[in-house]
């Protein structure tokens, strides 16, 4: 019969689950990557508050899936790109479960938008409760500062997803 050895045992552990981490890593993604998936905005000051949390991270951050109402205001970062399949909602700024605009809100979220973004905000999307949905290459055409994510480019033979 053979005898157990823990130490050996756990070396064998070991020694498998290192050379699995690197693949199991890949998984999600980069280090340096911070994903911003299927968000629904929220309270405008919080937004603000985690722009600047964000931008000053150092680390690109990808919005993908679908970003909308305060979501919207991290687009314009500097270390922001949007992911090719994300898609982009606007509204009026609202005190929630009601729609009452609050004065101010949609100046704040106007902002943190560019070129023909601000301008369409600024032409009734701050002063609609019906959300105005976008693609992000229809973000990008109105706003060629941003730009959409390289990494998540699909690649030739292969769907990209974001």
């Amino acid at each position: 019969m053979r005898q157990f050895h823990p130490v050996a045992a756990t070396a064998l552990l070991l020694s498998l689950a290192l050379s699995v981490a690197p693949a199991l890593a890949e998984k999600g993604p980069p280090r340096n990557t911070i994903d911003i998936w299927n968000n629904s905005g929220g309270n405008v000051l919080q937004m603000v508050q985690r722009r600047n949390d964000l931008a000053r991270s150092g680390k690109t951050v990808r919005i993908r899936g679908y970003c909308r109402s305060a979501c919207t205001m991290l687009i314009t970062m500097p270390n922001a790109c949007l992911g090719p399949q994300a898609r982009i909602g606007f509204h009026a700024p609202r005190i929630p479960n009601t729609t009452i605009i609050p004065p101010m809100v949609d100046q704040i979220m106007g902002s943190y938008y560019r070129n023909g973004i601000r301008d369409r905000w600024y032409s009734g999307w701050n002063r609609s409760i019906d959300m105005k949905v976008i693609t992000a290459a229809d973000y990008v055409r109105l706003d060629p500062q941003t730009r959409i994510c390289d990494s998540l480019k699909p690649r030739r033979g292969r769907k990209g997803r974001g």
